[in-house]
């Protein structure tokens, strides 16, 4: 195993292994049960997507490991090329899908929710979609 190779496992391993807070074990639906609904709705929200994030940087890492590996073997760059831009194109996909959501809706009605709600549900069909591939 390279220098390369054996950082990166442990950088994934310590990614799966990171202390988990108090608010990791909280879903959508959780924080749509909070009392308060905005203030308290939306540092709930806010410490999903944190967890989201770093769990999607995670199969992130892993998928572009393994297709670097596979492009060391056989010389062939383009899945891994293609699959960072489809990384990029999903990050620009979410920002904008959110953000009309966001705008569509007034500040005084829960427009801030209802972003932080999309990106969590469509940040989670890309976790799903990631796990899936083998």
């Amino acid at each position: 195993m390279t220098k390369k190779a054996f950082t990166l496992s442990v950088f994934i391993l310590i990614q799966f292994l990171h202390p988990i807070t108090a608010f990791a074990q909280k879903t959508l639906a959780d924080c749509e049960k909070a009392e308060h609904a905005t203030a308290q709705q939306s540092r709930c929200l806010d410490a999903v997507k944190d967890v989201l994030d770093r769990e999607l940087q995670t199969w992130v890492n892993h998928h572009v490991f393994n297709l670097e590996e596979k492009a060391l073997v056989t010389g062939r760059y383009s899945a891994l090329k293609m699959f960072k831009r489809s990384q990029s194109n999903f990050i620009t996909f979410r920002d904008n899908d959110c953000r009309w959501q966001y705008l569509a809706i007034s500040p005084e009605k829960g427009a801030g929710i209802a972003y932080k709600k999309c990106y969590v549900s469509v940040t989670q069909s890309r976790i799903n979609e990631l796990e899936s591939v083998k």
